[in-house]
C-alpha cells in the first residue's frame, strides 16, 4: 500500500474516532483536529505492522490519548487563553445533548473512560490498554464518572419520584 492509499485508509477508518476522543480531552474542535493530524503524520512516517485491526485501533487511540495528554500538560496551554475569551459578543451555542454536555463537563480522566466505553464500545480491559492504566482503575473511573453524571443529570430525583 503506497502512502496516499495508506493516508486515505487511515482517514476513512480512524479520523472520526480520533477526533471524538481528542475532543473529550481538549474540549476544542481545532485542537482535536490538530491531534488527528499529528497522529496521522506519525502513523505515516513510521511503518508498523499490527496483529489485527483491533490492535491497530487500540494503538491509534492510545497515540491520540497520549498526544492529548501532552497538550494538556504543556506550558504553552497554561499561559494562553482561548480565542473565545477575546470576543465581545459570544455566538449562540449549538444545540447539544444534555447527556453529552454533562459528559464533556466531567474531569478528563472520567470523560475519557466514559467516552470510550459508551460511545466507542470498548471493554474495560481495552480501555485500560488504550489509556495505559490498570483495568481496575478503568472500572473505578467508570463508576465514579457514572455517579457524577447521575448527580449532574438529576438521577436522584428520578429514583425518588418512582
Amino acid at each position: 500500500m503506497n502512502t496516499t492509499q495508506r493516508a486515505e485508509y487511515l482517514a476513512h477508518t480512524y479520523a472520526d474516532a480520533i477526533l471524538r476522543l481528542s475532543y473529550t480531552y481538549l474540549k476544542n474542535t481545532q485542537d482535536a483536529q490538530d491531534i488527528c493530524q499529528t497522529v496521522f503524520v506519525r502513523l505515516l512516517t513510521e511503518q508498523r505492522e499490527f496483529e489485527s485491526p483491533a490492535h491497530e485501533r487500540a494503538y491509534i487511540l492510545r497515540m491520540a490519548a497520549n498526544a492529548c495528554k501532552d497538550i494538556l500538560k504543556s506550558p504553552w496551554r497554561k499561559r494562553t487563553l482561548p480565542m473565545e475569551s477575546a470576543y465581545d459578543a459570544a455566538a449562540p451555542e449549538a444545540p447539544g445533548s444534555e447527556v453529552l454536555d454533562a459528559v464533556n463537563s466531567l474531569p478528563p480522566h472520567y470523560r475519557a473512560v466514559i467516552y470510550l466505553y459508551y460511545y466507542e464500545g470498548h471493554q474495560a480491559a481495552e480501555i485500560g490498554q488504550i489509556l495505559g492504566v490498570p483495568t481496575a482503575t478503568v472500572h473505578t473511573r467508570l463508576a465514579r464518572g457514572r455517579a457524577k453524571l447521575k448527580t449532574m443529570l438529576g438521577g436522584m430525583e428520578y429514583e425518588q419520584s418512582v
